[in-house]
């Protein structure tokens, strides 16, 4: 199978309860092996403004909003949609941070954009501060700082969950401030972002429990009407094939229906 990562350079496994803080789930608590992976996607502060792809109309200095050429997908499990970003269906213009900050509200999910990267998620959090995981530790950090030039935008309704209230997305979040990759069991600051806002426990490594028929579909829209349909055991599998994708551009073999194209 070819949905694994590529750059692995740390591996544990430990045995962790994979049940939610929030105490929203009903069914018993279920221990899974978690995956500790580096975060070496997630290199947000690296780069200067003039490397995030955008054209000089489109300075990074600009507040927006404004179009970046950006891959689109959807995503099921079974039937059910539980992702989507098509630019048919949902503003995917981005604005400068500056600008994103008079957008947000505590609790927000907001997603930092730039070419050829993974994108950066972070949960707002108030005034200019927002909570992410960032190189194997979860942080506060001012969005300004952090955002280094990028353009971002906020995606509470990317995936179709039901979102927790606000207040219980900010407790997830700043409960685990200062954990460091030993202590977590998310692999990126998407899923931890995500996991937050949502709750859900797919969200962790090793935090689903596989079954026969449970699949997730991941459809890249390519251009035109090119729709190439990907095939995972878990949500969070697919988030990090989905990632890379979005950093490299390019579609590895992977398990396809329908010889790839509908």
């Amino acid at each position: 199978m070819g949905n694994q990562l590529d750059r692995i350079t740390h591996l544990n496994y430990s045995e962790l309860p994979t049940g939610d803080p929030s105490g929203l789930e009903k069914d018993e608590l279920r221990v899974g092996v978690a995956y500790f992976f580096s975060d070496e996607e997630e290199e947000v502060d690296d780069r200067t403004p003039s490397d995030c792809g955008f054209t000089k109309d489109h300075s990074p200095t600009e507040e927006g909003p404004f179009s970046v050429s950006e891959v689109e997908y959807s995503a099921f499990c079974s039937q059910e949609c539980i992702f989507s970003k098509l630019r048919e269906n949902e503003d995917l213009h981005v604005y400068s941070a500056k600008t994103l900050l008079t957008m947000c509200k505590p609790g927000d999910l907001l997603e930092l954009v730039a070419t050829a990267q993974a994108p950066h998620w972070v949960i707002f959090e108030q005034d200019d501060q927002i909570i992410h995981l960032h190189k194997g530790e979860i942080r506060k950090d001012s969005l300004l700082e952090i955002s280094n030039g990028r353009h971002g935008r906020i995606v509470n309704n990317r995936y179709r969950y039901r979102p927790l209230p606000p207040d219980l997305v900010m407790q997830n979040a700043a409960g685990h401030v200062g954990l460091n990759s030993e202590e977590i069991c998310w692999t990126n600051s998407e899923s931890f972002a995500a996991w937050c806002r949502f709750g859900k426990r797919e969200f962790k490594a090793g935090g689903e429990a596989h079954s026969a028929e449970q699949q997730y579909f991941l459809k890249v829209h390519l251009s035109g009407s090119e729709v190439h349909t990907l095939v995972f055991r878990s949500l969070e599998d697919m988030i990090r094939e989905r990632r890379r994708v979005d950093a490299s551009g390019i579609l590895k073999e992977l398990s396809l229906v329908n010889g790839g194209k509908e």
